[in-house]
């Protein structure tokens, strides 16, 4: 399960895009995973986008996350939910959701990362690694200290979010984590393929010098 490059589509940054085609132009452009994630929809608008955005990555072959609402996640038949501090709890999700069902966790420290773990997550989200406008509800970065920490005091996959671009894609990498989570850096670009296609072509080769250190024809003989 691939986690490199996570999407977080966004109507606003996304120039009023629609949320179906953020997620086609990125998933064009190499994305692993699309996230709905929407504020201002009630639930009876919301839910028909989560289900043309559920045949969307299901045709190509990426995850579908839905940002807070599991309601909505289950209803489309997502493949999971993302969750923050102060939505359902993990062990409450985890108790109405199908096995296979993921469930992903935002959190700022590595207590409350080690706790998601406790309590049936998935994979671990730092929000926000950096300080961002994309959330004006995030508040201050946490930083590549945090992140380090974090993906050593828990097995799960570690996903960056927040200020993540191209300046920075790789540093977090190099820190420990799995992947990064954007929506300025893609969404907010006139050209949203290019931009997944940069951001994933960051990560991977970030990952593959992490793999083999020694760089390519360098490991031991």
């Amino acid at each position: 399960m691939a986690y490199d490059l996570y999407v977080i589509t966004d109507r606003r940054i996304g120039r009023g895009r629609s949320h179906a085609e953020i997620a086609r132009d990125a998933l064009a452009g190499g994305a692993d995973v699309i996230q709905l994630r929407d504020k201002d929809l009630p639930a009876c608008d919301l839910l028909p986008v989560a289900c043309e955005i559920h045949g969307i990555t299901r045709d190509a072959g990426a995850l579908f996350m839905v940002n807070d609402r599991i309601d909505i996640a289950l209803a489309s038949g997502a493949d999971g939910v993302h969750l923050g501090q102060d939505d359902l709890p993990v062990r409450a999700a985890r108790r109405i959701a199908p096995r296979e069902f993921i469930i992903g966790v935002s959190v700022g420290r590595s207590a409350d990362a080690v706790r998601a773990v406790d309590e049936g997550a998935d994979y671990i989200a730092l929000s926000p690694t950096f300080s961002t406008s994309s959330k004006v509800d995030a508040g201050p970065g946490h930083g590549i200290d945090t992140l380090r920490g974090i993906c050593r005091a828990v097995s799960l996959p570690v996903i960056a979010i927040g200020g993540i671009g191209p300046e920075n894609a790789t540093l977090v990498i190099e820190a420990g984590a799995e992947g990064v989570a954007v929506i300025s850096a893609v969404v907010g670009q006139e050209d949203i393929t290019g931009a997944a296609r940069q951001m994933k072509s960051l990560v991977t080769a970030a990952k593959n010098r992490r793999g083999n250190p020694e760089g390519p024809g360098k490991g031991p003989l």
